[in-house]
């Protein structure tokens, strides 16, 4: 039965490729709908490509009711060209054409060699799950790696997570005494050094979150209430995530004003230390400035450039929200002051990032994206800002010499990715402009005529 024959009798719904040069290692993960026999029968597309599975594993499907999603990987040694028949295959004959590839396996200027992304913000659905751990997967120095009660906890919160799709709300979690007291610990010894160290425009917008969202030490806020307050202010939403995304699908959100955050805290055995990112992380240190409308732009344009870049790009942009969003200082009357949520969410570095111990450079994004950096001990280099708007031109003038065969453009109507390759989108777009133009001398012609009354 060829690959024609089983889309018609089983109809595939979709596939994703994944064609990794450097560590010799193919993926690729396919959508079926459920029917006795489909699974068998679409396995023989790979006995006829004289393709050997190294792996391969099924899961009902979250986002296509009634259907499958089946991984493959290919063993090493595998021969490239018969890889490639199948994915041509896969390619030519999937409804739902969803294809990565590595950018080097074909010209560059073809668009088929173009990394998949997302091109409509519940296209973030197919791979918000695609994640690098998974609830009680802790390794073996994590805090709460022998506490089972803490394993099942997190469990807990990554499949609330795993079962999200994008326009559900996000469920309403009590947490417990214990979770709530070490959420008390960081925000007590936190909230007193943020007027001091922190910038302006988080002070501004941290009262409106205890407001607002219930921001206090006796109450961990709910993640809806904060996504709906940051919707309001900038059109940025908050997502729940199991666990750790690749850098490409984290920052693939960015572009659509999606922030991935976590649920579960840190270990009530280490409040001040967590291994990886936590809801004191990501509410203490992100959530503030989401609600900034400079700061929010300048974390979309990041996630903007990443869409459809090369992986050599994607490590780079991964460094340039390393060095700004998570440890980013910027300059403010004479002083500096922490933007970055990784300094704001730690009680040791805030004060460290701003003494006269590390080096501190002006922002250069060219500099800055391969800049090395340490992850398990405090930074010895930051870069500082003159203000999120400098930072963020600064920005966009580097990613315009990303070598993307396609320029692209977010409409924050419709939630979706433009891609300005036809003639058709650039007349669009040039209206747009021009209406833009217009509305701003007839603002300006108003201004004017109010101040000569």
């Amino acid at each position: 039965m060829n690959i024609d024959e089983i889309r018609k009798k089983y109809a595939m719904e979709s596939y994703v490729a994944d064609v990794n040069a450097d560590i010799g290692k193919t993926t690729i993960v396919f959508t079926l709908r459920e029917k006795a026999g489909a699974l068998a029968e679409t396995l023989k597309l790979f006995q006829a490509h004289d393709v050997n599975l190294s792996h391969i594993e099924s899961r009902p499907s979250k986002t296509h009711e009634g259907c499958y999603e089946v991984l493959v990987e290919f063993a090493e040694a595998e021969d490239h060209r018969k890889i490639e028949g199948v994915i041509e295959h896969f390619q030519q004959k999937a409804e739902k054409k969803v294809l990565v590839q590595d950018w080097n396996t074909k010209n560059k200027q073809n668009k088929d060699s173009v990394p998949w992304f997302p091109q409509k913000i519940n296209d973030i659905d197919q791979f918000a799950n695609r994640i690098l751990s998974y609830g009680a997967e802790l390794d073996a120095d994590h805090p709460g790696f022998k506490d089972m009660t803490y394993r099942e906890r997190r469990k807990f919160f990554a499949d609330i997570a795993f079962n999200f799709k994008h326009g559900d709300k996000i469920p309403t979690i009590t947490y417990t005494d214990e979770e709530i007291a070490t959420w008390r610990t960081v925000y007590n010894e936190l909230t007193v050094m943020y007027p001091k160290n922190a910038c302006q425009e988080f002070n501004y917008i941290f009262p409106l979150l205890q407001q607002n969202c219930g921001f206090g030490p006796d109450r961990i806020p709910q993640l809806q209430d904060v996504s709906d307050f940051l919707k309001d202010c900038t059109g940025y939403t908050i997502r729940p995530v199991a666990g750790l995304l690749s850098s490409r699908d984290f920052l693939a959100g960015l572009a659509f004003r999606v922030f991935h955050s976590t649920q579960y805290i840190r270990h009530h055995s280490a409040p001040k230390y967590t291994p990886e990112p936590d809801i004191c992380h990501e509410l203490l240190g992100h959530v503030p400035l989401f609600a900034d409308v400079e700061f929010a732009q300048f974390s979309q344009e990041i996630g903007l450039a990443s869409l459809g870049a090369p992986d050599d790009v994607i490590e780079k942009l991964a460094t340039l929200y390393w060095f700004t969003i998570e440890f980013g200082i910027c300059q403010q009357d004479g002083e500096k002051k922490a933007y970055g949520a990784g300094l704001l969410s730690s009680f040791g570095e805030l004060q460290y990032a701003l003494s006269d111990k590390p080096e501190v450079v002006d922002f250069d994004p060219a500099v800055c994206c391969v800049t090395k950096y340490p992850i398990t001990e405090y930074q010895p280099k930051y870069f500082l800002a003159e203000s999120f708007a400098s930072a963020k031109n600064k920005l966009k003038s580097w990613a315009a010499t990303i070598n993307r065969p396609f320029q692209i453009r977010y409409n924050a109507y419709t939630q979706r990715v433009e891609i300005l390759d036809k003639v058709a989108a650039l007349q669009r777009l040039a209206r747009d402009i021009r209406s833009d133009i217009s509305t701003l001398e007839e603002a300006l012609g108003k201004v004017n005529n109010l101040k000569m009354k």
